[in-house]
């Protein structure tokens, strides 16, 4: 059987909202192609290198969690980004998406200083931007999920997609999340994969490819993943009729 490795940063920290949900999804979906997933639980960073990698994996967390996390995981930021940068799959929701920018700006004005690997920022409010999101992606065709968020995400890379319900990086820009080389980051929660097998399937595939092993069957029977995301973007479109 093959294997694969997934490094699960400061899982005692970010996991607000059941994001290890996100690893399960990939060990039933690495399972289905005989391959065994290992995760690693790194909640400090001392010596830590990516050598053993495959796919890396950040939750989110509240504004206190994830400063700790912030701080943790700037012991590594140089190999974190040549990780990113040399094409290995990973991704990160809410406060492991927003602390891979230069800086987080709290409500009161407060800037925090990011990890930096790439260049974008994060600014705060007090009013929140929450609910279902659909959005309609050229890579992952539609992604649905929920979203629960303070801060608002300005970048210019490329992303998940097009917002058509829901709010997604911030209030102007009807985008959701980054997609930058194999890096998938966004701000839906639920968790995201389990309602996204075209997402895990993504990480997945690249982590196979990098390592230089079989990702067969490509396609697996979803019809039931299937169903359970039409009901959620039936349940916006309803929701949006009733706003209108």
């Amino acid at each position: 059987m093959n294997e694969l490795t997934v490094y699960h940063f400061m899982s005692d920290k970010l996991n607000l909202y059941s994001d290890i949900g996100n690893i399960i999804a990939l060990k039933q979906r690495a399972k289905k192609r005989n391959i065994k997933l290992n995760v690693l639980e790194i909640n400090e960073t001392d010596g830590v290198t990516f050598d053993n990698c495959d796919i890396f994996f950040i939750g989110g967390g509240s504004d206190r969690e994830q400063a700790l996390a912030t701080k943790e995981l700037s012991k590594i930021k140089t190999s974190l980004k040549e990780a990113i940068e040399d094409g290995m799959p990973g991704l990160t929701i809410c406060g492991g998406y927003q602390f891979l920018g230069t800086k987080y700006i709290t409500p009161d004005g407060t800037e925090l200083e990011g990890l930096g690997v790439l260049d974008f920022y994060t600014e705060s409010r007090t009013d929140r931007l929450t609910g279902d999101i659909v959005i309609e992606s050229d890579t992952f065709g539609t992604i649905v999920g929920f979203e629960n968020h303070g801060g608002r995400t300005y970048h210019n890379f490329g992303t998940l997609g097009q917002v058509t319900h829901g709010y997604g990086n911030n209030d102007t820009d009807r985008k959701e999340g980054i997609h930058y080389k194999n890096l998938l980051g966004s701000y839906l929660h639920g968790p995201v994969l389990p309602k996204n097998h075209e997402m895990t399937d993504y990480l997945l595939e690249k982590a196979c490819e990098r390592k230089g092993i079989p990702f067969e069957p490509k396609e697996l029977d979803n019809t039931e993943e299937e169903a359970a995301k039409q009901v959620l973007i039936n349940r916006a479109k309803n929701l949006s009729l009733i706003h209108i």
